[in-house]
């Protein structure tokens, strides 16, 4: 393509809850954003449509018009090489499908040229390039939100695999025996206990075990984890013993990932990753606990360094400069 004249990318984040997007200029800044909602679809075109009219209402009002050299996209169960969303269990419009979503928001915005990629890996690349991980070669970022996702980075490259769906490790079984069923079709998978929904769930269940214990969310009909998360904060008792149970399955896990890879740092991402400390300690102390003594202490554990989804904004915009 040439690239004459054309000085920037739009970079779009697909979650459960809405779509972020931000026009991303040669240097890394985001020059201005917008969101819309992604939970009110259950048609994928129509989908697509409200996301092409942001898109191109946000490229006008920032006066990039015939500026933009492409889009890139992160999103759940991305595939990286087929350019489609596949059974996407947290996408109201892509549970249970396979959407074409590369050719089809490129038809939407009348041949502009989209690439596609896991929302894990699109912050993973945001964090090389500007946040948590750069100068590092090999870190694995875990993304922590409506599911759990992840993006692996050896030697510099994202490892995407023969079918580009390497990397789901939300969906790798933590508890092998009445596990909890996930949206996948499994059940114990890591998503089911780490994400900001196995939270809530911890938490309603911790209520009904710990019935003469007073909390904060016992006067909540529908507890979010942020709700989790200002109680514990407050110093909630229950809240607390939500985060050193999430975080001790959270920090088994990386124990197992970091034999795979044995990457330099896990970076954790997104909104549950918020409660930081809470989610730290209990995190860290199981990680060195249960890791192979070869990396016991070896491996750090960080919080992303980008302000809320610009990481995955970035890195969605990364793979957009090389179309």
């Amino acid at each position: 393509m040439n690239f004459q004249g054309k000085n920037y990318v739009v970079g779009v984040d697909i979650g459960g809850q809405s779509a972020k997007i931000g026009l991303i200029d040669r240097r890394g800044n985001v020059v201005s954003e917008t969101a819309i909602a992604s939970n009110r679809h259950t048609d994928a075109q129509e989908f697509v449509t409200s996301l092409a009219e942001a898109i191109k209402a946000l490229i006008t009002k920032s006066g990039a018009d015939g500026q933009v050299v492409g889009i890139g996209a992160g999103a759940p169960c991305a595939n990286y090489r087929h350019g489609s969303i596949d059974n996407a269990a947290n996408l109201t419009w892509a549970s249970g499908k396979v959407v074409p979503f590369a050719n089809m928001l490129s038809t939407a915005l009348d041949g502009m040229p989209v690439a596609l990629t896991n929302d894990a890996n699109a912050a993973a690349l945001g964090e090389m390039y500007y946040g948590a991980a750069r100068g590092m070669k090999d870190f694995i970022v875990i993304t922590l939100g409506t599911g759990v996702g992840s993006g692996i980075v050896i030697d510099g490259k994202i490892v995407y695999g023969h079918d580009g769906f390497a990397g789901e490790l939300g969906h790798v079984q933590v508890v092998h025996h009445n596990g909890r069923v996930c949206g996948c079709g499994n059940t114990g998978c890591l998503e089911t206990y780490c994400s900001a929904i196995g939270i809530s769930r911890t938490a309603r269940e911790l209520l009904e075990i710990n019935v003469n214990e007073p909390s904060l969310l016992r006067d909540i009909d529908n507890i979010t984890a942020k709700d989790v998360q200002d109680a514990a904060f407050a110093g909630d008792k229950i809240a607390n013993q939500v985060y050193d149970f999430t975080g001790r399955v959270l920090g088994e896990a990386l124990a197992g990932f970091i034999a795979f890879s044995s990457p330099e740092a896990i970076i954790l991402f997104g909104g549950v990753a918020k409660a930081r400390r809470l989610l730290y300690e209990p995190a860290v102390k199981a990680m060195n606990e249960t890791v192979c003594p070869l990396w016991k202490d070896k491996v750090q554990l960080l919080f992303s360094e980008l302000k809320d989804s610009d990481a995955a904004i970035l890195g969605a915009s990364a793979i957009a400069w090389e179309l």
